[in-house]
């Protein structure tokens, strides 16, 4: 059972068995990377409608993973699966499993709250609280009880997420004057302010202009230093861009019925120029979705 407590959070190292070795005139094979997530069979149900069917597949430390796939596939369900976002929604179910650091994320006795802490999420669309703008990326650490150092905790999540001198002077201005850009760098200093281990961020640059996505693109790659990213994107131009590994879900038939399905999961690159599914092919070239 996986200590999901208020106390010190204790990193759980995992070794992935070492790759076979390739021809002795290849390049060496770089170091293994530890596994954060492992769905096993992942099915994730509402009602009796099942959303997304058999799901397999591991997301590693310090890597940005994107999700893509046409509207009504699953993807935004799957990522909310990974920290228990969706067990509000009435009659949202599952079967297989979800492993965080080797441990069920649903077994009995997992703290959801301590689970969101460890794992934070930005929406699509930026939601400050209309509170200060030192007030919105207090709020969590003060509910948490994580008091001390306060104004040095405020700052150093503000400049994780690049926005500490752009609002350094006016700290104690509403958060809803800044501008949408400002208003989502501001969602992620509120989420880091708690220095959790995974960031999971749904459709984060969608409702912005493309200077301000550009810099939530590249404050992704900064993160990514620190923390594990998990992004649903419909713009798959964004995904070539930032993400290391993308996973393609489309719909396809299961058990006689359209389901959200895991179609393909690569380096991006491998996923963009020489897919192996020709599904995953049609959809980033455009031939549908």
């Amino acid at each position: 059972m996986i200590d999901m407590t208020d106390a010190p959070r204790q990193r759980v190292r995992i070794q992935t068995p070492e790759t076979p070795a390739a021809r002795r005139d290849a390049r060496p094979q770089a170091a293994p990377r530890e596994t954060v997530f492992e769905a096993r069979h992942l099915s994730l149900h509402y009602g009796e409608h099942t959303a997304v069917a058999d799901v397999n597949m591991k997301i590693e430390r310090n890597v940005i993973t994107a999700l893509i796939g046409p509207s009504g596939c699953g993807k935004t369900t799957v990522l909310r699966t990974l920290n228990r976002m969706n067990d509000s929604v009435g009659g949202f179910r599952h079967t297989g499993h979800v492993l965080y650091h080797g441990h069920d994320l649903y077994g009995p006795g997992v703290n959801r709250v301590e689970v969101r802490r460890r794992i934070g999420m930005v929406f699509q669309k930026p939601n400050p609280f209309p509170k200060s703008i030192y007030d919105n990326v207090a709020w969590a650490p003060r509910n948490l009880g994580l008091k001390s150092g306060m104004d040095e905790r405020v700052e150093r999540a503000l400049r994780g997420a690049a926005l500490w001198d752009e609002v350094k002077d006016r700290l104690k201005s509403s958060a809803i004057g800044l501008s949408g850009g400002q208003q989502q760098r501001l969602c992620i200093a509120r989420a880091i302010a708690i220095e959790p281990d995974v960031l999971l961020l749904d459709e984060p640059a969608s409702a912005l202009d493309p200077i301000s996505t550009l810099a939530i693109e590249e404050l992704m790659h900064s993160l990514k230093d620190t923390y594990t990213i998990v992004i649903v994107t419909h713009n798959m131009q964004q995904a070539a861009r930032v993400a290391d590994k993308t996973a393609f879900f489309s719909l396809d038939l299961f058990e006689g019925v359209r389901t959200g399905t895991l179609i393909e999961y690569d380096d991006t690159n491998v996923i963009f120029t020489s897919p192996r599914d020709s599904r995953t092919n049609d959809y980033v070239t455009g031939r549908f979705g």
